[in-house]
């Protein structure tokens, strides 16, 4: 359903389940969108300090986006940073299924943003493949 993938990227446990190690989100505009990869160190390889821009329940959620180690002297030092929205969409009409857009914008135009956008390509594919398997289970 649109509310249970929705919540896949609200809920702190169900983050937990396929995207990040440790989540700390507050879903409301302003609220933290933080999640963590390393929970020795939560300075890198983290969103530490982004915040959710806009929310709709069980139909939109954007959040600002920061990269890991590799990416962070520039992706982390951006302003504004990297952006996220994901869009909500039953695909049928007794809203069992749900269609989920994936969208990343903000990124710089030279070679060292054009790798970062394009590991970020996969990496969304991947996280999306196993939310999907976590949803179908």
């Amino acid at each position: 359903s649109q509310r249970q993938a929705f919540e896949m990227f609200t809920k702190n446990t169900h983050i937990q389940s396929w995207l990040a190690q440790i989540a700390d989100v507050e879903p409301c505009v302003g609220g933290k969108y933080e999640l963590f990869w390393d929970a020795n160190n939560r300075d890198i390889n983290s969103t530490i300090g982004c915040k959710i821009t806009a929310i709709e329940p069980d139909k939109l959620l954007c959040f600002e986006w920061k990269g890991p180690a590799q990416f962070a002297h520039f992706m982390n030092a951006a302003e504004p940073l990297t952006h996220v929205s994901v869009f909500f969409s039953s695909i049928n009409d007794c809203g069992r299924a749900t269609e989920i857009h994936l969208v990343h914008t903000g990124w710089g135009s030279d070679e060292d943003w054009d790798q970062a956008r394009k590991w970020f390509e996969k990496v969304w594919e991947n996280a999306l493949a196993i939310l999907k398997n976590e949803i179908d289970k």
